[in-house]
């Protein structure tokens, strides 16, 4: 049986179930949830006629998530103080990863094995991505209006949990995308978004830790542990930057890099952001041609209005 450590719980496929009904009860008392992802990579890019670059950026998202396979997904689970659970407040949920059959980027999976992912046991013990979708459905832990959702920079990280929950593609626009996170994901708080009004905070996750004198607990570039650190970066900078206190109105719903956000009234708003994609890479300014600069490309049209894909240098 996979064993906790420092309040991490590793999950495979043998104890998916046994973790979830633990999850059904905690989740009661710690309603928010700090999430975070680890996929492999970027390895296309979006083909056609772009309006804005967050236009750019949700075609860059949709084609990658579309392709690729999840590898972990992490959650924390915090009260409204920000204490965590005992002697468990973290989940790392296990995928199957094959690398000899699906498509990554070689970078992606270089990082992630020099932090520790072990990728055989992935392919020999990884859970399935509609088992982990069914027991999510039935936790509690979505389609629920109590529970807040802390990630950073997770265009991404809800991508990637919009496809195991529908398991179907993403929609083909980034409205119909934002409408799925609604019902799915109530409420969502992005930290980098957040920092936005934090003066002189900048950075990564792990740089704004730093800033923040937060000591990491786990492996880095682990979803577990990266989950952890996302929720303690959150209630630190509540305290520090908004009197414990967080505006729904301004703040909740909306995701670092992407156009157009919600409200927890209801309200369709929309927020020009620029930013690039990526885990939890710093973000970088788009230049003038609407292309994030740490993508080192522009996006190339193909003379009509109608998207395509073309992919990069992957291995599969």
């Amino acid at each position: 049986m996979p064993t906790a450590d420092n309040g991490i719980q590793e999950v495979w496929h043998s104890n998916l179930e046994d973790e979830f009904r633990k999850i059904r009860t905690i989740v009661q008392k710690y309603p928010y949830v700090a999430m975070d992802t680890e996929f492999p990579g970027v390895v296309a890019r979006p083909i056609g006629d772009f309006k804005t670059n967050s236009d750019y950026q949700y075609q860059l998202l949709r084609c990658n998530v579309d392709l690729l396979r999840i590898i972990q997904v992490g959650m924390t689970f915090f009260d409204d103080t920000g204490s965590t659970p005992s002697p468990l407040c973290t989940w790392q949920f296990n995928f199957k990863f094959n690398l000899t059959e699906d498509m990554y980027a070689k970078d992606s999976i270089d990082l992630l094995t020099s932090c520790g992912i072990l990728f055989k046991k992935h392919e020999e013990e990884g859970i399935e991505m509609n088992d982990f979708a069914e027991l999510l459905m039935t936790s509690g832990v979505v389609l629920s209006d109590t529970v807040k959702w802390i990630s950073f920079h997770s265009n991404y990280d809800f991508g990637y949990m919009i496809k195991l929950l529908t398991n179907l593609p993403l929609p083909a626009e980034e409205q119909e995308f934002f409408e799925l996170i609604r019902i799915y994901f109530p409420n969502i708080y992005d930290v980098k978004y957040l920092m936005k009004s934090c003066k002189n905070l900048k950075g990564g996750l792990q740089e704004v830790a730093e800033q923040l004198e937060i000591a990491r607990i786990g492996q880095q570039h682990q979803a577990g542990s990266d989950s952890l650190m996302t929720g303690l970066v959150f209630f630190k900078m509540r305290e520090m930057f908004f009197e414990d206190h967080i505006d729904d109105v301004k703040y909740c719903g909306h995701l670092y890099g992407l156009g157009t956000s919600y409200v927890t009234n209801g309200n369709s708003s929309t927020s020009s952001v620029a930013g690039g994609i990526g885990g939890n890479s710093s973000a970088n300014i788009s230049t003038a041609s609407g292309v994030a600069d740490n993508h080192s490309a522009t996006p190339t049209l193909n003379g009509d209005d109608t998207p395509g894909t073309t992919l990069m240098t992957t291995s599969s």
